[in-house]
């Protein structure tokens, strides 16, 4: 009995410790990892002198991963064939499938494509560096790209350096020493050796590092000569009560220059050639170029023989590269196969503007929807007819007889004579705008055909006056808003605020080219009170030949304003969220323009308002704006900026609540971030000399 009682004592215990080993509690995490992978070595070691093989080998303390290492990682200088970039676990592999340059300093720059494999925490910034020859080359410059027209950063793109100091190297010979952007613009020129250098900034598309016409491209109008100086830091040690015990002092290497600003532009070149012809309607011509034109081109009609001379008018973009030709000759519209000699601007071989004539033919055919609309709709036209004489008929005999049609068949006769307005063809008129119009605005008509004759007539302007409506003195005859639409027109008055208008186009008031004329159209609008609108003032060290741009979200261009002695005014703007941008007009036309390569000329210099403007209603803004006090790559709003910075998972914690650009150090560990004022070519100059200075 007792050894049956030690068995089942025994087993019980047994039994609670296989429970209690087979319960296995999940292990609590240890700290979030924000360390990037570092380098623990390598064949050849950096910065190896006399390297005779075709393969590097990196490897770092975890296992990793390349990140977009296609728009990331660039070697230079730059193989014929691209290597072979290749990750395994911990290792980086590049192998070069082209002999390597004897005497030469090769920089492979990862950007922050190497990441950690659990974290993705970016090893930022990071290159690798050696030498076919004795000496390995040390010298380094810096900067940012940013894009001309909106001051965004130019992301991963190709940044390079010419020791040929001939103006066709850039166009000629390919980049001798090249890096990319990092996600803010910036960039970092490595292992340079010393001289005198042209520095250019590329999108490569083509991938031959040389620039092309069609690629967006910045240049500096210096000669960069790459150099060192030499800043020194310090730092304090405190004892245990916080008083002062040690300062230490250290020299660094400062690798200069480390401020150069490129502004990058597209020279808008475009080949001239007909890029399509269409024939989408039957009573319309399309024909699309490759690029802006100064003139029309010469349109001969072949076919028909028999037509109009004046057989079209044109709508065209005022660069004229996109032009639609309404036919007003009702024989040409129903031919089936338009044929024209077109005579225009072509692009040659060798690069030359040269007139060219095209036979081109024009055919069109109804769609099959639009072919069995057509013949529904003429089917049922027949038979309504055949009912209305059925019933006439029948009509006729009842009257005959002393008798007449029963009550539903006179309702089928009143429809049936009826004539349905949407069967008669009309011209199609509208209002731009409607109900509430903003003071400045513009009454604008549209139509959907181009327009023949506009009786002034039949066109009446009328003004409230408290609730009578009085007719408008002088009323404004209805002209074409510009020389490019004939499909609108508007009628140039000035609306004044706190009115209400009333516009009324009799019927057959307006008659279009293919005879059709309008329905009576009558509208009231309502123009606001100044009450409504915000004012804004300021005062620019500009005096003048410059333009503002009140910007709405997403860039939009809302406003328009010069600048005139020193200041310029946006009156009545509408409460909302709005920013600036200023535009130095060198050539004085009103817009922005782009740069020229060949010609040595840079784009219009673009600054920004570096706060946004919350306008609201009957209040007004007057303000001072030095357009050099904020750094150019910082003056852009974030809230407007498109092209924003990678986000890091590698930020300790403690730094979350500062800002980027706060976050950022110098790229080569001095200490001193880099700032760019805006006056490109004398601010850079005297930060470099102030920094040496120090």
């Amino acid at each position: 009995m007792k050894a049956r009682w030690t068995y089942w004592v025994v087993t019980v215990v047994v039994g609670l410790l296989l429970v209690a080993c087979a319960s296995i509690g999940s292990p609590e995490g240890g700290p979030r990892d924000y360390t990037p992978p570092q380098m623990v070595k390598s064949s050849p070691e950096p910065g190896a002198l006399n390297f005779k093989g075709n393969k590097v080998e990196i490897v770092f303390d975890e296992f990793i991963n390349l990140k977009d290492q296609q728009k990331k990682v660039i070697i230079s200088p730059a193989p014929k064939t691209q290597p072979l970039i290749r990750t395994v676990g911990k290792k980086v592999t590049i192998e070069f499938r082209d002999e390597l340059e004897e005497n030469t300093t090769y920089v492979i720059d990862f950007s922050n494509a190497i990441e950690d494999n659990n974290e993705g925490n970016q090893l930022d910034g990071y290159s690798f560096a050696f030498s076919t020859g004795d000496e390995i080359d040390t010298l380094a410059m810096s900067g940012i790209v940013l894009r001309a027209k909106d001051l965004e950063p130019m992301q991963h793109i190709i940044v390079g350096l010419h020791s040929n100091l001939d103006d066709t190297a850039f166009t000629h010979v390919p980049l001798e020493r090249v890096s990319r952007t990092n996600d803010r613009g910036k960039f970092t020129l490595r292992n340079l050796k010393p001289g005198s250098y042209h520095v250019f900034a590329l999108n490569d598309v083509d991938g031959d590092y040389r620039m092309a016409r069609t690629e967006d491209i910045a240049f500096l109008d210096e000669i960069v000569v790459p150099s060192t100086g030499e800043y020194t830091s310090q730092d304090t040690v405190f004892t245990y009560d916080r008083r002062v015990d040690t300062v230490m002092t250290a020299t660094h290497t400062l690798f200069l220059p480390n401020d150069l600003l490129l502004c990058m532009f597209n020279e808008g070149y475009r080949s001239h050639y007909v890029k399509q012809t269409a024939r989408p309607e039957a009573n319309k011509l399309h024909v699309l170029f490759g690029a802006p034109n100064d003139s029309l081109p010469k349109m001969e009609v072949l076919r028909p023989a028999d037509h109009q001379r004046d057989w079209y008018r044109v709508e065209r973009t005022a660069t004229n590269d996109s032009l639609f030709y309404w036919i007003t000759d009702s024989a040409m519209i129903k031919t089936d196969t338009i044929i024209v000699a077109m005579t225009y601007l072509r692009t040659d071989t060798a690069d030359r503007l040269v007139e060219a004539t095209d036979t081109v033919r024009f055919g069109y055919r109804k769609p099959n929807a639009q072919i069995k609309e057509e013949e529904k709709k003429a089917k049922e036209r027949e038979e309504r007819a055949k009912r209305l004489a059925q019933l006439l008929e029948k009509q006729e005999k009842a009257v005959a007889q002393g008798k007449e049609l029963s009550e539903g068949e006179l309702e089928e006769l009143k429809e049936l004579q009826h004539v349905d307005p949407d069967e008669i063809p009309r011209l199609k008129m509208d209002l731009a705008k409607s109900g509430t119009l903003d003071v400045g605005d513009s009454i604008i008509f549209k139509f959907d055909t181009p327009i023949a004759a506009i009786n002034p007539a039949g066109v009446h302007l009328e003004i409230k006056r408290d609730t009578l409506w009085v007719p408008y003195p002088s009323v404004p005859s209805v002209r074409p808003v510009d020389d490019f639409d004939p499909l609108r027109y508007w009628l140039p008055f000035t609306t004044q605020s706190d009115s209400v208008y009333r516009v009324t186009v009799d019927s057959a008031a307006v008659v279009s080219v293919y005879g059709l004329t309008n329905e009576k159209l009558s509208n009231e609008l309502k123009v606001s009170g100044l009450e409504e609108y915000a004012n804004v003032y300021f005062s620019v060290n500009v005096k003048d030949g410059a333009f503002v741009e009140l910007l709405a979200s997403g860039e939009k261009v809302a406003r328009t304003v010069p600048v005139r002695g020193g200041a310029f005014e946006l009156l009545n703007v509408k409460p909302g969220t709005y920013y600036l941008r200023l535009t130095i007009d060198k050539n004085g036309n009103g817009k922005w323009d782009t740069g020229n390569y060949a010609e040595h000329l840079q784009p219009d210099e673009v600054y920004y308002y570096p706060k946004k403007l919350n306008l609201r209603r009957n209040w007004d803004l007057d303000e001072t704006w030095n357009i050099y006090q904020t750094a150019l790559d910082l003056q852009k709003p974030e809230d407007i900026r498109h092209n924003k910075p990678e986000k890091a998972k590698n930020k300790v914690e403690k730094k979350q609540n500062r800002s980027d650009e706060d976050e950022e150090e110098d790229e080569f560990g001095t200490g001193i971030t880099n700032t760019y004022t805006g006056d490109k070519y004398n601010d850079a100059k005297r930060s470099r000399t102030n920094r040496l200075n120090r």
